[in-house]
């Protein structure tokens, strides 16, 4: 060890940080059990789940450049016709970006999503697991392409 202070790289005066996530929060969580208390007799084998999920973005203040970028995830798990849970969180992230306007959808898109999801795929599993069922482990989400195709289908309906 070294009594040497740590030394920082130097700032670059007053050029603000491209992105930066000021605040992350569970919006809305909910999950229900239509079944119980039958469902937990019953279950005789792991649930099909069904996944959708959205990312939106909206400026908190008009002529700002403060957005909040909302991850939407919904889980619907069934074995055969007879529904297990249903799941929907919203989890955001209030997040102060300079960037040029030709870079800003992606960054809304791409980047905040990406930064918010660990901490939603954390929310998702502690709730499906205190819920009485094994944790819904979300796999990597390729937020690049679901933007890609976010534009391929508003770009088709124009």
């Amino acid at each position: 060890m070294s009594d040497q202070p740590i030394q920082l790289p130097p700032q670059q005066g007053d050029l603000p940080l491209p992105l930066v996530l000021n605040i992350q929060f569970t919006k809305d969580l909910s999950f229900e059990v239509p079944g119980a208390p039958e469902i937990f007799a019953t279950l005789r084998e792991q649930p099909r789940v069904d996944l959708a999920l959205d990312v939106q973005a909206r400026p908190i203040k008009e002529g700002e450049n403060v957005f909040e970028v909302s991850l939407i995830i919904r889980a619907d798990a069934k074995v055969g016709d007879t529904p297990c849970f249903i799941a929907e969180l919203t989890y955001c992230g209030i997040f102060t970006i300079s960037v040029p306007q030709e870079h800003l959808e992606p960054v809304l898109l791409v980047e905040c999503p990406r930064l918010l999801f660990p901490f939603a795929r954390n929310i998702l599993a502690d709730v499906t697991r205190e819920g009485g069922f094994p944790p819904v482990m979300l796999n990597p989400i390729d937020f690049v392409q679901l933007w890609q195709n976010r534009r391929g289908q508003t770009s088709g309906t124009a």
